[in-house]
């Protein structure tokens, strides 16, 4: 259901639950977006939409939940290809090209973990697949989890540690089974949904893709860029305002929550109104937003 009211100014559209690698539950996650003072929240968990109908039936008074997903996807332009991650809102749940993709997607993370996993064994460090499915909880299986089994184990004192080099950054690092970004973009726009890049110029995480392929998607569907973000840099953030005004995209500002995994808090970045409003009258049927 929705409201006639318009969104408050405290808009956060990018956080995790337990569905994938947050540490707060779906219905948990949307208490603390009140909590802090939100007006609309954003759950966007990795290639799954497991969490949307515990968080809308926990959906506290007076705020409004935009259900969406962040989707795994891979640009193939490079060598080797850059993996990126596309937000989806507003999609719908049950479209069946989409939904068997994200399948696809959550199957192949549940092999490479367990890869990864084998990896870790094999060199003699004591971490167990059952117990990582288990801390899980049927959420979608990823690093993050894995490195809670390291930080159980004592083999490293945080999630950033197990992110390093030495462990899940590098050493024992193994490809995901990713979606195309152009097909993403069509999927999600077939889907009635609103597809926008997630922290497309976050080099600290690694390789960013440039500006050129960012046209390409927005010739095909692309509808904004997330640009206020964590791990953007004030220069980076400036520069996705500017090419989402270049491109004539809105541009979103999250926290990209994930609990404990990270220190970053929810609400810390924000969207417009605006911005919002666009998501809302780009969306092919308007069933994705409840009201508390």
């Amino acid at each position: 259901m929705t409201s006639d009211r318009g969104p408050g100014h405290r808009i956060d559209l990018h956080a995790h639950s337990t569905a994938s690698d947050g540490t707060l539950s779906p219905a948990e996650l949307v208490r603390a977006a009140a909590d802090v003072g939100l007006d609309v929240v954003a759950i966007t968990d990795h290639d799954t939409t497991a969490g949307w109908a515990p968080a809308v039936a926990a959906l506290p008074a007076g705020l409004r939940l935009v259900r969406g997903a962040e989707l795994s996807c891979r640009w193939f332009g490079a060598d080797p290809p850059v993996p990126l991650h596309l937000l989806a809102y507003l999609f719908d749940p049950d479209d069946p090209e989409l939904v068997a993709e994200l399948a696809r997607v959550r199957a192949a993370r549940e092999v490479r973990g367990e890869r990864i996993v084998d990896l870790l064994r094999a060199d003699g460090i004591d971490v167990d697949w059952a117990e990582i499915l288990t801390g899980a909880g049927g959420g979608t299986v990823g690093r993050p989890h894995i490195a809670q089994a390291l930080i159980r184990a004592g083999l490293v004192a945080t999630t950033t540690e197990a992110f390093g080099p030495d462990w899940l950054g590098e050493r024992y690092r193994l490809p995901k089974e990713d979606i195309d970004v152009f097909h993403a973009v069509r999927l999600v726009r077939a889907a009635g949904g609103v597809p926008v890049f997630a922290h497309p110029r976050a080099t600290r995480r690694g390789r960013v893709v440039p500006d050129e392929l960012i046209a390409e998607l927005a010739a095909v569907g692309l509808a904004g860029l997330e640009a206020d973000h964590e791990d953007h840099s004030p220069e980076e953030r400036a520069h996705v305002r500017g090419l989402a005004a270049e491109l004539g995209l809105f541009f979103t500002g999250s926290s990209d929550f994930h609990g404990t995994h990270k220190t970053v808090r929810l609400g810390a970045f924000t969207t417009s109104p605006e911005a919002y409003e666009r998501i809302v009258a780009g969306a092919g049927r308007v069933t994705g937003i409840a009201s508390g």
